[in-house]
């Protein structure tokens, strides 16, 4: 592995603000970022990676190897929730069983967005529809996690909600935002969107820093709580998203060439959800425990991927 790269990462400004928002709670410091501007933080980063993502598709021809990849999106997006149940269902009660299979099934636009930064430092640009498998890869986890769990509680006599929890899963803020914005972006023309680029570009990093500095206050005040689950949640949190983005980073070569996709890819079969996933097992399975599933996703798993998973999965698709 390039131990440059690792460090580079680990001092990256966003990530450092991350830890600076744990340090924060820790030290028990009134620093907040007040809950509607990071709402609209994080709305301005699916717009923009959307929108971005849109024009970079616009100068794409559509092919075969962009549909397998479409595909190859869909299918870890199935298969992720349907391996990882059937381990996290030997500890844990179903229902966190499934509602952790789906986060992990599905996708961190955070993370994703991130892995765009990553790939910038390396000189190298997103391909447009790799944006839109994100966006395909979102909701297909939490149906199978719902599907999952539906079949294993039968016993408890239990309903969950699918049509509601499905309709929710398409028509979710931030997979609706994403999409729209790919839309939009694919429509406009290069003229249009200069218009937008100062907002759309050069404000990206700096919002994505103070995002990540909320998330590191969330994170933190989680963290004590969350530890008292014991050793399998934490163990599970860093090793199954490694394993997963290493296999995804090696195994992904057969479905694409190009390095930048292939690492995207990883990231994608690496990262949790912990907006979409979180708000959907709400409204369907309220008996899951968002004190397991959250903390999972957002205090262990997203930086280990963003420090230690992400020069992994680099490296990995540069060497084979």
């Amino acid at each position: 592995m390039n131990w440059g790269l690792l460090i580079e990462n680990l001092s990256n400004p966003a990530l450092l603000f991350f830890v600076l928002g744990v340090i924060a709670v820790y030290i028990k410091s009134d620093l907040e970022i007040p809950p509607s501007s990071s709402k609209f933080i994080s709305l301005y980063l699916l717009f923009a990676i959307g929108f971005k993502g849109g024009q970079e598709l616009s100068q794409e021809a559509f092919t075969i190897d962009i549909l397998w990849s479409m595909f190859f999106g869909i299918f870890l997006s199935i298969a992720i929730p349907c391996y990882t149940f059937f381990i996290l269902k030997r500890k844990l009660a179903v229902y966190d069983a499934g509602a952790i299979a789906a986060a992990y099934g599905s996708v961190s636009a955070v993370t994703f967005v991130t892995a765009v930064s990553y790939l910038e430092s390396q000189q190298l640009s997103l391909h447009g529809h790799m944006v839109a498998i994100m966006a395909l890869m979102e909701s297909p986890a939490i149906i199978i996690g719902l599907i999952l769990i539906s079949v294993f509680a039968k016993h408890n006599g239990e309903r969950i909600q699918k049509r509601t929890a499905i309709h929710h899963s398409f028509t979710n803020g931030s997979v609706l935002l994403i999409l729209g914005s790919l839309v939009i972006g694919l429509l406009a023309s290069a003229k249009q969107a200069e218009g937008i680029k100062p907002f759309t570009n050069d404000l990206f990093k700096g919002f994505l820093a103070i995002f990540l500095l909320d998330m590191g206050i969330n994170s933190g005040k989680k963290l004590k709580a969350f530890f008292s689950f014991g050793w399998f949640p934490v163990c599970f949190a860093i090793l199954i998203p490694l394993i997963n983005g290493s296999l995804v980073a090696l195994i992904s070569s057969v479905v694409v060439d190009d390095i930048s996709n292939r690492f995207i890819f990883a990231i994608l079969a690496a990262s949790a959800s912990y907006i979409a996933v979180p708000a959907a097992m709400k409204i369907s399975v309220p008996k899951a425990n968002p004190g397991l599933f959250l903390p999972m996703a957002l205090a262990i798993t997203f930086p280990v991927n963003i420090t230690v998973g992400m020069p992994i999965y680099w490296w990995i698709v540069q060497n084979y």
